[in-house]
């Protein structure tokens, strides 16, 4: 039975031992005496599952979203080099609308 990385994650202590001593591999050696933190990374190393969780951004344009935001960077330490720092404020907002319209449009 295929696991994943949710699924092994609510499971309890004593269902991830029982799943453990089914499998012969060092990461989970020793499981009767591993906490479940221990015990979930030794079964995701075991059984070959990605603990990390990978997001997708949908419905707009990443990479013209980075790049403007990498515009911005320049132009910020433009403005952080020069003693005029009335425009400051304006593009670290920009930066930052734009990084909350990337993290909203993750999945």
């Amino acid at each position: 039975m295929a696991h994943t990385y949710e699924e092994l994650k609510h499971k309890t202590v004593v269902e991830l031992r029982e799943i453990a001593k089914d499998i012969e591999h060092d990461a989970v050696k020793g499981a009767t005496q591993m906490n479940k933190d221990h015990l979930l990374k030794g079964l995701c190393t075991a059984l070959g599952i990605d603990m990390h969780q990978h997001h997708q951004v949908v419905g707009i344009d990443k990479a013209a979203i980075k790049l403007r935001i990498r515009e911005l960077k320049k132009k910020r330490d433009e403005i952080l080099a020069s003693k005029e720092r009335a425009e400051l404020n304006v593009v670290l907002r920009q930066i930052h609308s734009l990084k909350r319209t990337m993290r909203r449009a993750m999945v």
